[in-house]
């Protein structure tokens, strides 16, 4: 049987510096669940965001959670780190398998702008096989928003998709609507994990292959789980969704690329990405909004 058990944990963090706060969390849960395969954490949940000036890089912790997957023979995904790269700086989630070796990196394809004006964005996707049950795929946080980024998942074979995130925004609201539809449209398992507290809004959720809220959570700490059948999502991209449509397959038998059809002109107009015109508000929570001036 193809299945793996994840757990997702929504963290009330500070600012920053919570890796003892989130070990803590770690150990605390392999010690009451010993049936778990995969734990995830919430994108830059051990140093926050800032990226200039970061303390809190990759190397730094490497090691630490490289030890803690092989100690618990468990994969783990502990957020994301920044990690500088021949003089570039990316926003990177890493994979530990069960013997603390490091599979797999995801890079932040869209780092959002101005707030990670100093982060680089990745041409690259990630796409794992966790133990030959599935393919995992990762992306990060803002990639959210942009569907491309989804598909190259899915049709890279992505069964499950991860997104860390950390968003302390009004429009949390409407990115639970958007995991909900890309887990529709990619016919896929789909884990959106968000931080409280300072570092995010929670309202974190899991959705199944048809878009269906497997588990969620508001703004508190909480352990979100899933049992992930990738057979019952490949038995969805063959029939269809619901018995319904099958838009993977019409995507690989339809030549259609919505490339083709961009029209520069109109970018053009739409005038360069407005950083200057942006200014920082300091709202309750010490969360930071942004207004256009």
């Amino acid at each position: 049987m193809n299945k793996i058990k994840l757990a997702a944990l929504q963290l009330q963090l500070n600012k920053t510096d919570n890796l003892d706060f989130l070990l803590l969390e770690l150990n605390d849960l392999v010690k009451s669940r010993d049936d778990l395969d995969i734990i995830i954490l919430s994108e830059l949940a051990v140093g926050g965001a800032g990226a200039k000036n970061c303390n809190h890089p990759l190397s730094k912790y490497e090691k630490i959670f490289s030890e803690f997957a092989k100690n618990n023979s468990i994969f783990l995904i502990p957020g994301t780190f920044y990690e500088e790269v021949e003089n570039k700086v990316f926003n990177v989630a890493p994979v530990f398998n069960r013997e603390g070796k490091l599979i797999a990196k995801a890079k932040k394809i869209y780092p959002w702008l101005p707030y990670e004006l100093d982060v680089d964005s990745s041409d690259e996707i990630c796409v794992f096989n966790f133990e030959d049950k599935g393919n995992i795929g990762i992306h990060i946080c803002y990639d959210l928003w942009f569907p491309e980024t989804a598909r190259a998942l899915a049709i890279a074979g992505a069964e499950l998709i991860i997104n860390p995130t950390m968003t302390p925004t009004k429009d949390r609201d409407i990115e639970t609507v958007m995991v909900q539809a890309t887990a529709a449209q990619q016919q896929c398992y789909y884990v959106d994990i968000n931080a409280s507290g300072e570092q995010g809004n929670g309202k974190s959720l899991i959705c199944d292959y048809e878009g269906s809220v497997i588990d969620n959570a508001n703004n508190e700490n909480k352990i979100l789980e899933a049992e992930i059948d990738f057979d019952k999502v490949r038995e969805s991209r063959k029939k269809g969704f619901m018995g319904l449509g099958q838009p993977l397959k019409s995507f690989r038998d339809n030549p259609f690329n919505p490339v083709n059809y961009m029209n520069k002109e109109y970018f053009h107009l739409l005038s360069q990405l407005q950083l200057k015109n942006y200014s920082y508000l300091l709202i309750e929570k010490n969360y930071y909004a942004l207004k256009v001036l």
